[in-house]
């Protein structure tokens, strides 16, 4: 198998296990998954030329941002998961350690802190929300659940390779 299947494997299984995190907040306790229509609207709007909004909510709802929020959120994980194979190398996905996962996922928390949130309305690190350290809280919680998703897929995909 190549990198990009290791990276194809590896990031789908990492978002998945962050998902099931999502998901598992409701009931656990009160706090709604992460609603990715909002993420395809918004990269919806960037066809348009437009890369900034006061509140995503309150632009107009387009056509397939379902989808595309969920596809660009996949996407995003399969590109960490290179990211980590690219520096950790093929090595890594030999013996998976859990440092090196840990380190992209929690790393990863930029993305949202510096250019979906300001771009959605949010601000720099949640700083225009409600209660910003319990969403930079979630983002940070979020993302190194999805270090550990890294992790626990770079284990299946090292069963697999060593078949």
């Amino acid at each position: 198998m190549n990198n990009l299947l290791f990276a194809v494997f590896i990031g789908v299984g990492a978002t998945v296990v962050m998902d099931l995190w999502g998901f598992a907040r409701k009931p656990l306790f009160g706090i709604p998954p992460p609603n990715y229509a909002l993420v395809g609207r918004w990269i919806a709007y960037m066809t348009h030329g437009r890369f900034r909004h006061n509140a995503i909510s309150a632009s107009a709802p387009v056509r397939g941002e379902h989808i595309l929020g969920w596809t660009f959120h996949y996407l995003t994980g399969i590109a960490f998961a290179a990211f980590l194979i690219v520096i950790w190398g093929p090595e890594w996905v030999r013996q998976p350690t859990m440092g090196p996962a840990l380190t992209v996922g929690i790393g990863t928390v930029v993305a949202p802190f510096l250019l979906m949130q300001p771009g959605m309305g949010a601000g720099i690190a949640a700083s225009r929300t409600p209660r910003p350290a319990s969403a930079r809280l979630q983002s940070l919680v979020a993302h190194t659940v999805f270090g550990l998703g890294l992790y626990l897929a770079g284990l299946g995909v090292q069963l697999i390779y060593s078949m």
